[in-house]
């Protein structure tokens, strides 16, 4: 053991020795070739009568690796150790490029990994390309539903699905009572659910077909954050015994810890669907209750084919509709991708263009760097090839050199790409599909050696096409026409992408900032929104139910500094709301709406105090009142929007008209004018409004669920425990939540907001890369110029002719990108229209401050290396050449 250490010591000290030796041979090689070359001898005379000075003997590294099998290994590894030597001696070079690089891969690889799961990575279902959402859609209803009773028909009478499956409209409260009442997320699904998207419980089964039917056993499934939160993973849950609203159900299956369910909801308790075909003819009018449907297509059948076979159907279905309904209706059948990604799909596409947009500009500026450091190096080029070095070996050696340098950025590039995951995920709102599970896995680490690859070969192939001349022998560095020209088109360019960024980023600014200063036609400060939801299998009749609002309302009235307690089923502007069709208004004395004109009319249920809570004017006539409640007249309040299209030139105060199915018989009388209220999101157009009046009678206060909206003169702060002791003193088993109504419109802003924050940040990298491209080139070329400023000075040139001369080279770059990039900001700026929200694509303000944003900051990275070249000593410059 000894004597192979000691034999491993000698070999490895006669290995280094060589090395040191051949090192010192191609030194002294290399000067003499170099003597003989710049003397005016032919360069391949030149080396052969200097290794014939050197006894006729090639550097013994190079004859040794030709002669062994494999020989280039040894070739690569020895290029990636001299590139290595190369960056440790310059390290001002290597950091400029690992970091432009890091930014640039770890932008794109962190924008990636939400993308992929958007656009790219298949859904979370066996065979998801297959499966379908299929259904009626309307303008009261934005996704596909299907009434019970067309869906039961479907089911005998469809031919392009192999299998279908029904699912709730949408979850809804429930209460899981045990030692401590909760209140949860509960939805209902077909037996044959979970198999058509392909999906088994994690643990336990699925439902049987003899408990999906009406009377029925009563099981249930339970999601897995329930199992393991509530339960404690605990292993026999199964078969367990647990109340949900007042009645038992048998725990029978456990779902997957990653199911998503199809319309992205989240549920925690699920039941069967216990479709009755009987019933669901009956109730609702005849069609039965709205359903989501899902199915799955047969082999070889497009959604185009489908959609055909489902015409003759939907055309049977559409005969029973009211006459204003069908010219609204129509039929939708398009995967289930397009049905999930339908509002993620735009923002995907334009957050991975701007991130791509960066990438280049990354890649451009290292291009740069690495031809700067290419021209300095060409007298080491030179010689390299005039000792014998091939035009494959030097282009293999700066492909070398610029692949380990993607790498090492690649290597920090994921590490910054995980941190902004990290920071998406947080800053991200709610509603993106997805976007929650971003993370960078092996999938995205595959993508980024990709595009370290590609950055690799972008920014190499422009150190490696530069021929070393033999005039470089005799000079320090060079750079040719066709090299400065190159390096210029790369800073323009990066200049050009950048503006477009910049646009794209302003547009989008400007937008959020049109959302934010809208008028809403209400206050926010000051009011506080508490959510009541009560259980309705104890608030199981209309008068339990009003009993408890009338209640609730009487006692925060009682409460220090309150001015105003409100009921309502919805708050603007983007709570849920009721709906009917204009069409649908029936106006005594007046020939019918025709059908299809003048879109939805919301509806909303108050009590007299909501328009003092949220201070919205009445412009005409009078508020409800107290005495209102009590009476038989049913009284309305219309928005100014819809009293100007119901009474044009007339006034409404009086009129009677029946809206929709809201009433019957004489119809409503209109008491009152409100101010236009945003009620269709922030984004969206606003859509007329009507009011109705929340009466002390049973049959007012059909639903579960109201809100309760509390003005106060205190801060919110102060009487949210004060609110929490009342509905407790009620009901102490009942869940509160509130939130202060500025909150919740802060909520709705989330999503542009972080789109503003997310593109701003990616315009500014991309604008801080680009101006750093442009300040290296100048002081580049500021140093390649020294010697003609020195002569230029000793001629009588001012410091001001030297500083115009070198900053008309960057400003005719500037110009130039900004005209290119103007012009294609134009041309791509429509990808941005959904977005936008009152704000042209073409907006005037934009396109005159990004430009001039990117301009002053380039004359900044102009002036300070020109104004360093002014500097320049004649004497010493001219002594010096």
């Amino acid at each position: 053991m000894i004597f192979g250490f000691l034999t491993r010591l000698r070999f490895l000290i006669f290995r280094k020795r060589r090395s040191e030796l051949d090192e010192e041979i191609e030194f002294h090689l290399e000067q003499a070739i170099t003597t003989r070359i710049v003397a005016g001898m032919d360069p391949a005379e030149a080396r052969r009568q200097a290794l014939i000075e050197f006894g006729g003997i090639e550097p013994t590294r190079e004859r040794c690796e030709r002669q062994r099998p494999g020989w280039w290994i040894g070739t690569v590894m020895q290029d990636v150790h001299y590139a290595f030597r190369g960056f440790i001696r310059n390290p001002l070079f290597t950091i400029s490029v690992l970091v432009t690089l890091a930014l640039g891969i770890g932008a794109t690889t962190a924008v990636f990994s939400f993308v992929d799961r958007i656009l790219f990575r298949p859904l979370p279902y066996a065979d998801p390309g297959r499966i379908v959402s299929v259904g009626f859609v309307h303008p009261l209803e934005r996704q596909e539903f299907v009434m019970g009773r067309f869906y039961v028909e479907w089911q005998k009478d469809q031919t392009p699905f192999s299998a279908l499956a029904a699912q709730s409209t949408g979850s809804h409260n429930c209460d899981l009572v045990e030692n401590d009442p909760t209140q949860l997320s509960c939805i209902s699904f077909q037996a044959s659910f979970l198999p058509l998207f392909g999906i088994s419980p994690a643990l336990g089964r699925n439902f049987l077909p003899e408990e999906d039917r009406p009377n029925g056993p009563n099981v249930v499934m339970i999601s897995y954050g329930l199992w393991k939160g509530h339960y404690n993973g605990d292993p026999h849950i199964l078969d367990r015994m647990i109340n949900v609203d007042g009645n038992p159900a048998r725990v029978v299956g456990v779902l997957p810890r990653d199911f998503q369910f199809p319309t992205l909801e989240a549920a925690d308790i699920v039941s069967p669907f216990a479709l009755n075909p009987a019933v669901q003819q009956k109730v609702n009018g005849g069609f039965g209750y709205p359903e989501r449907v899902f199915a799955r297509l047969k082999p070889g059948v497009s959604v185009a084919q489908a959609y055909a076979q489902m015409q003759p159907l939907f055309n049977d279905d559409l005969k029973w509709f009211p006459p204003s309904a069908k010219s609204e209706t129509r039929l939708s059948v398009r995967t289930l991708r397009d049905r999930e990604m339908q509002e993620a799909r735009p923002i995907a596409w334009v957050l991975f263009g701007f991130v791509l947009a960066v990438l280049l500009i990354a890649c451009a500026n290292v291009a740069g760097l690495m031809m700067a450091r290419g021209a300095r190096r060409q007298r080491e080029l030179a010689v390299r090839s005039a000792i014998g070095a091939s035009r494959g070996r030097l282009i293999r050696q700066a492909l070398t050199e610029a692949f380990v340098l993607s790498f090492a950025g690649s290597v920090a590039g994921l590490a910054i790409a995980q941190a902004l995951v990290m920071v998406f995920v947080r800053l991200a709102p709610n509603g993106i599909p997805f976007i929650s599970k971003a993370h960078v896995d092996l999938r995205i680490a595959v993508f980024t050696a990709l595009v370290s690859c590609l950055c690799g070969v972008i920014f190499g192939l422009a150190t490696a096409l530069q021929k070393p001349g033999l005039a470089a022998l005799n000079t320090k560095s060079s750079m040719s026409r066709s090299h400065a020209f190159l390096r210029s088109g790369l800073v323009t360019a990066q200049i050009a992408v950048s503006i477009i960024l910049l646009a794209g980023a302003a547009l989008l600014l400007r937008s959020f900032t049109k959302i934010e200063e809208q008028n809403l036609g209400m206050q926010t400060g000051g009011v506080l929104t508490v959510n009541v939801a009560l259980p309705w299998w104890r608030y199981n009749t209309n008068q339990k139910v009003m009993d408890f609002y009338l209640r609730l309302e009487s006692s925060l009235r009682r409460l220090p500094g309150t001015r105003a307690v409100g009921l309502t089923d919805s708050i603007p502007p983007g709570g849920w709301q009721d709906g009917f069709r204009f069409s649908d208004v029936h106006l005594q004395g007046k020939p019918p709406i025709p059908p299809g004109t003048g879109g939805t009319v919301v509806g909303r249920s108050v009590t007299p105090d909501y328009f003092r809570a949220l201070n919205i004017p009445i412009l005409r006539g009078r508020n409800f009142a107290d005495q209102d409640r009590i009476g038989e007249e049913r009284e309305l309040i219309l928005s100014r929007l819809l009293a100007e299209r119901l009474f044009p030139g007339e006034d409404p105060i009086g009129k009677r008209f029946l809206p929709g199915a809201h009433v019957s018989g004489a119809g409503a009388i209109v008491v009152g004018v409100a101010d236009n209220v945003k009620n269709g999101g922030l984004t969206e157009q606003s859509d007329p409004e009507m009011y109705t009046l929340l009466r002390s009678a049973p049959d007012n206060w059909g639903g579960n669920h109201l809100m309760v909206i509390v003005d106060s003169a205190m801060p919110l702060a102060a009487i949210e425990p004060w609110v929490r002791s009342e509905v407790s003193s009620i009901d102490h088993t009942i869940p509160v939540e509130m939130e202060p109504l500025n909150q919740s419109l802060n909520r709705l802003a989330d999503r542009p907001r972080f789109l503003t924050t997310l593109l701003g940040f990616f315009a500014l990298t991309g604008l801080v890369l680009a101006v750093v491209g442009l300040y290296g080139l100048i002081a580049f070329m500021t140093t390649q110029r020294t010697h003609e400023i020195g002569v230029r000075i000793a001629l009588g040139a001012t410091r001001a002719n030297i500083l115009r001369l070198i900053a008309n080279d960057g400003l005719r770059m500037v110009l130039v990108g900004l005209a290119i990039g103007l012009g294609t900001a134009l041309a791509v700026s429509r990808m941005l229209k959904t977005l936008l929200f009152q704000v042209s694509v073409y907006d005037p303000l934009t396109y005159i401050v990004a430009p001039l944003l990117l301009s002053l900051v380039a004359l900044v990275a102009i002036l300070i290396p020109a104004r360093a070249g002014t500097r320049v000593e004649p004497a010493v410059t001219l002594r010096a050449e």
